[in-house]
């Protein structure tokens, strides 16, 4: 299922108030605004549109409370995990979240990674070795997971397939899940739902 669709299965009601947080390009924004929801999409590079706002969390003031917060990828490039949770707790009494467990990345995910990419051949420690470069600064799944059961109560958690997603691999969702539910890799992505905490 995409992460649209399971925006749409998530919301109390329709419509329903939605702050997507760091929207990029902004299809999950339009994709939920297209389906009677009323959609405010934030990030520093936001598209042109009446949906969008170019600001990061820090700098965005909400002129009312919404119903929730959806953030996709995001919020583990976010350098104060915490106080952006604690905002994001005060906006609106739901978060859903698609998050990327790099830290996850294994030996055994790595070699299939390797076995179904496009580009040059490396060795499986040599990639370990680069992913931990490439990834040095970003929050990983144990750093995501205390911040997010600080400020909310789970009411969904699911682990999915990540690789796919990149232009060099040549996989599907289907086949890299198929590995994951085989216990043959690491799922790298987490799907999360949360509840604000009473005080």
């Amino acid at each position: 299922m995409g992460f649209d669709r399971f925006v749409l299965e998530q919301l109390p009601r329709t419509p329903s108030r939605v702050l997507e947080i760091g929207c990029g390009p902004g299809q999950l924004a339009l994709a939920v605004a297209a389906s009677g929801h009323d959609v405010t999409a934030i990030d520093p590079v936001a598209p042109e549109g009446p949906i969008f706002e170019r600001a990061t969390l820090e700098e965005f003031s909400a002129p009312a409370p919404f119903d929730a917060v959806v953030a996709s990828r995001s919020l583990h490039h976010i350098p104060d995990l915490d106080s952006a949770l604690a905002k994001i707790a005060q906006l609106a009494p739901v978060l859903i979240v698609e998050e990327f467990a790099w830290d996850r990345f294994d030996e055994r995910t790595a070699a299939w990674y390797l076995a179904h990419r496009d580009g040059q051949s490396v060795s499986t420690e040599q990639c370990l070795r680069d992913w931990e470069q490439e990834h040095t600064g970003l929050h990983g799944y144990d750093t995501l997971r205390s911040a997010f059961d600080r400020r909310f109560g789970e009411r969904f958690f699911a682990w999915g397939p990540y690789l796919y997603r990149y232009p060099e691999v040549h996989g599907s969702r289907e086949s890299e899940q198929a590995q994951i539910d085989a216990g043959e890799i690491t799922a790298l992505a987490f799907r999360y739902v949360g509840a604000t905490l009473s005080d």
